[in-house]
């Protein structure tokens, strides 16, 4: 089965609660919720409160990408504020504190993921493949919302593929749309996350089902 993931990143914020209902009602599977910090990306997007009044407003699984520094820092808040998964950059930190990071929002009974930028190689993921849920490949610089997708990432989801035990998604996000969901799809993927092709479309459900393909 292919997860769509809309990004709230491209959301109409004023409206955040009404704009994630609409989505649930149009097919979205999961919501991404990006957090950045200004120092791991060069842009500062939303944080904890956030993510708290959020799950207040819905039952959706909310997919929490961290793109700061030393996550292992706000492990709990986040879990403790709704989050159903949460994600950690390889690049954030060492391999001792990612894997610290893991064990602990697996022990508050939370599904964890792995991020890996462009440059980052597949093999940066392997001391977590067997500790996580998801492995995440960025087909964009992280950061900003709105960029082109990277078709050179390609065959980095499909040696993550193969890396992975089968149970285990292969997400995608950045540039994700009807044109390039087929292609991450082809390569493995099974979790899409779609920001402005979904966001700023009059129809979000064809738009999902688009990427969907179906």
């Amino acid at each position: 089965m292919i997860i769509v993931a809309p990004s709230i990143l491209s959301a109409d914020f004023a409206k955040l609660g009404a704009e994630v209902e609409d989505i649930s009602r149009s097919g979205a599977d999961w919501v991404h919720f990006d957090v950045m910090d200004g120092i791991f990306v060069p842009n500062i997007s939303i944080g904890v409160p956030v993510l708290a009044s959020l799950r207040r407003a819905t039952d959706m699984f909310i997919d929490v990408h961290l793109m700061i520094d030393r996550p292992l820092r706000y492990v709990r808040q986040f879990c403790d504020a709704g989050a159903d998964l949460v994600n950690f950059h390889v690049e954030a930190d060492s391999v001792e504190n990612i894997s610290s990071a893991i064990e602990q929002a697996k022990h508050l009974g939370k599904m964890t993921g792995v991020t890996l930028k462009p440059k980052t190689p597949a093999s940066a993921a392997e001391p977590f493949l067997d500790k996580v849920d998801l492995v995440l490949v960025m087909t964009v610089e992280p950061g900003f919302g709105g960029q082109s997708f990277m078709a050179e990432q390609l065959p980095k989801i499909r040696t993550l593929r193969e890396m992975a035990r089968s149970s285990c998604h292969i997400e995608v996000d950045g540039g994700v749309d009807e044109r390039t969901a087929p292609l991450c799809i082809e390569a493995g993927a099974d979790v899409l996350v779609a920001g402005s092709a979904v966001f700023r479309r009059a129809d979000r459900a064809a738009a999902i089902r688009a990427i969907r393909g179906k």
